[in-house]
């Protein structure tokens, strides 16, 4: 009953290829035989014909990764199983149970792409938690010091959760928690924080200044499973909706709230490296003309064919959203204004050379772009209005073009 009703699940709720076998003989035959590689093994520690965890054994000794679901458990089975590196395991001796395991599975499989940031400046406590997590198939980063956290989280990007030492060679780990939040905001990673430290109110300011879970060491290894995948979990869902909240919702780019909310931590991060970093806005010539005349529907086409290039084109180095309207706004990281004059140059170009098909009826589409450099300290909204009113002058020198400083020094010049 319980094979029939797992194998159902995992195929029809997780899109899963299962394949079911009833005895260690059947075990043998399948992976001894012609089939394709598995990524899991959800298995029972009792099979008709292997009493005693060989099937575990047997899946482990071919480098499946085994999840324990069985009715026969105690907490001698617990520490003979967890000694063996499974992944996690489920107790058949609830309804819930297959509910419980299908959503274990996913938790695995989902595991593979969450990256997490271990910090602890004990080589020997943090081999150890890098060697937990790895064992749950999650993307490992490890380092000795605060310093080297925020310069990865900095430099190398993606990361969804930390793992955190607060008695740091370096610094403390509130001050680094302070840092992390103030630099990337409250969602972009979460932060789990660990201590020897027998006070028990510790964990409170650590709590209360945006840390997302709290374990004292030494921990067990159950108890630290688990409160990985649980706030690995949260952050996997919170960036779920964050992704749906920060898309524009006709051409699938990034929308004017995403823009105002990353663009300024981008610039920040530029600066304190001592990068290079530009802005441009880019606006579409005679947009209204060509609503008025041909209609909202293709004016809507046009808008997500421009998109489409843009977002193709510029990739996922920068950060492009649409502003409003007819108008886009581009960050270019780790571009000058000369890289980034020649840079929007060419996308300007290639927008002109490629007419949009609107109904049958190819229609040439031309922008213009207003570009800044980002240099020295200044607001956000100062780097904007510079872009701004470098559109404006390219739109009354006749659109179609790029308008910098660079523009002006030339005109000057001649």
């Amino acid at each position: 009953m319980f094979s029939t009703a797992v194998k159902y699940r995992l195929e029809q709720e997780l899109g899963l290829s299962v394949t079911h076998c009833s005895s260690m003989a059947a075990l043998r035959a399948t992976l001894e035989g012609d089939m394709p590689d598995f990524v899991l093994a959800v298995l029972d520690l009792n099979l008709p014909d292997a009493p005693n965890c060989e099937a575990l054994d047997y899946v482990i000794a071919h480098q499946i990764a085994p999840l324990v679901f069985t009715g026969s458990f105690s907490d001698a089975t617990r520490d003979q199983i967890l000694a063996k590196n499974v992944l996690d395991y489920v107790v058949k001796d609830n309804p819930a149970a297959i509910q419980q395991l299908v959503l274990a599975v996913d938790r695995i499989l989902t595991s593979g792409k969450t990256k997490v940031l271990v910090v602890d400046s004990d080589a020997e406590c943090r081999r150890m938690q890098v060697d937990l997590i790895t064992r749950q198939h999650f993307q490992v980063i490890d380092v000795d010091s605060g310093a080297a956290a925020l310069d990865i989280l900095d430099t190398h990007g993606g990361i969804d959760l930390i793992v955190c030492d607060l008695d740091l060679s370096d610094m403390d780990g509130l001050d680094l928690l302070s840092e992390i939040r103030q630099r990337h905001g409250e969602d972009a990673v979460r932060v789990i924080g660990l201590s020897t430290d027998e006070d028990r109110a510790r964990a409170a300011p650590f709590l209360r200044a945006g840390g997302d879970d709290y374990l004292r060491k030494p921990f067990i290894q159950e108890e630290f499973n688990s409160r990985i995948f649980r706030v690995a979990a949260i952050q996997k869902r919170v960036q779920s909706l964050s992704r749906i909240a920060a898309r524009d919702y006709l051409t699938d780019i990034y929308n004017r709230r995403y823009f105002f909310e990353t663009g300024p931590r981008i610039v920040e991060q530029a600066l304190r490296r001592g990068g290079l970093a530009s802005i441009a806005i880019l606006d579409i010539d005679h947009f209204k003309r060509l609503n008025d005349t041909y209609g909202h529907e293709v004016g809507d086409v046009v808008l997500k064919a421009v998109s489409r290039r843009l977002r193709h084109r510029v990739g996922d180095r920068h950060l492009l959203a649409r502003l409003g309207g007819e108008e886009f706004g581009i960050i270019f990281n780790g571009l000058g204004l000369d890289e980034a004059s020649d840079y929007c140059d060419r996308l300007r170009a290639e927008l002109a050379a490629q007419p949009i098909d609107a109904d049958g009826e190819p229609l040439t589409i031309t922008v213009s772009v207003g570009l800044a450099a980002i240099s020295g300290r200044e607001t956000f909204d100062n780097y904007l209005n510079a872009a701004d009113q470098f559109l404006y002058m390219a739109k009354h020198a006749g659109r179609n073009r790029v308008f910098s400083e660079l523009s002006l020094m030339n005109a000057l010049a001649s």
